[in-house]
């Protein structure tokens, strides 16, 4: 691998991880980011657990429970908005409950959606972008649609800028250079960079479908019911709780975890900690890229069934040490990703 300028060198372990898998392990304060020509792992490493474990490919069926974990969830976000309403709960009641309970129950919403996104749900698209929207109910903005657009050029193009709208721009990671405070303003408005700055970068996709135009008419609608009968708090409830399931808490530290660099050479991480629970085992995420269509519920077998493919790379056991790490370690900054160049068939496409 060919790697970018960087500033430092000195070699320290990172945050979390095995013993055996921290070995080769660095943090290097960059200032541009790291550049590879090499192949992605997942699609080798998938053939070779398949090859080695054909037992695998019967993890390979839709998981219709989420249709209800997404109902139960979406209900109990609506009845704790609602409640707090009619109780007359004071603005800091109300973010507290949102940062306590409500980012848990909105990011494991935007974990549903994900699944849906993959259409590891039901067994037709169709169906899964509109149980996508419903999951986005809480969310308030829409964001099902997108993000299911996105995502999956992510998976086809992981790390070309450009193409995947989960690499950081230039200017933002100049920005956010390795500061503290500007670490925790970016994480604080990751909703909006991810909602608005992100898909302006993907030149290759409409922003604008008639999907995404039906999903924000759904989040009106459901919306419009709840404002005109309890007024802005309940909705001010929801959204607190997406800004934090995005931002400076626990599970936002995941949209760190998956693809920013703790090893040289390793581009995507799992997280192997208790909140997976709470998270739909989105911490499983090497398996999740070596098997895309696998749904959450059987992320955690792939591992079991084929540990020797998985339990050397570096990983994760903490979201909360690593949100730390993140804000307060100047080593860290938005550079540590690794990037590749643009397909040359693409060029014309983005161009355009």
């Amino acid at each position: 691998m060919a790697h970018a300028a960087s500033v430092g060198s000195t070699m320290h372990l990172a945050v979390g991880g095995n013993p055996e898998a921290m070995r080769n392990v660095v943090s290097i304060r960059r200032t541009a980011f790291a550049e590879s020509n090499a192949p992605l792992p997942h699609g080798e490493r998938a053939k070779q657990i398949m090859a080695a474990h054909p037992e695998v490919r019967t993890l390979f069926k839709p998981d219709a429970w989420s249709a209800l974990w997404t109902v139960l969830l979406v209900a109990l976000q609506v009845a704790i908005a609602i409640t707090l309403a009619v109780l007359d709960a004071p603005w800091w009641a109300i973010l507290v409950v949102a940062y306590v309970i409500g980012a848990f129950a909105n990011h494991a919403l935007f974990v549903l959606i994900h699944d849906y996104s993959h259409n590891v749900v039901f067994r037709t698209a169709r169906a899964n972008r509109l149980g996508a929207i419903f999951a986005n109910v809480a969310i308030v903005f829409p964001a099902a649609i997108g993000f299911r657009n996105y995502h999956l050029m992510h998976h086809k193009y992981l790390g070309i800028p450009g193409l995947d709208g989960d690499v950081p721009t230039s200017k933002e990671a100049r920005w956010v250079g390795n500061s503290w405070w500007r670490k925790t303003v970016w994480l604080s408005m990751f909703w909006a960079v991810q909602a608005l700055l992100r898909p302006t970068t993907v030149k290759a996709m409409r922003t604008i479908d008639g999907w995404v135009l039906f999903n924000a008419a759904a989040m009106a609608a459901a919306m419009a019911p709840i404002l005109w009968l309890f007024g802005w708090w309940p909705v001010a409830y929801l959204f607190s709780s997406t800004v934090f399931s995005l931002g400076v808490h626990p599970v936002g530290a995941r949209w760190i975890q998956e693809h920013y660099v703790f090893r040289e050479d390793q581009e995507t991480y799992s997280y192997y900690g208790p909140l997976n629970r709470l998270s739909f085992n989105m911490g499983y995420h090497n398996e999740h890229h070596d098997f895309p269509h696998v749904p959450w519920s059987r992320l955690p077998a792939i591992r079991a069934a084929a540990p020797e493919f998985y339990d050397h790379l570096y990983h994760h056991r903490s979201w909360t040490k690593l949100l730390f790490h993140v804000l307060f370690s100047p080593q860290f900054g938005l550079h540590n990703r690794i990037v590749r160049p643009m397909p040359e068939r693409m060029k014309d496409v983005v161009a355009a």
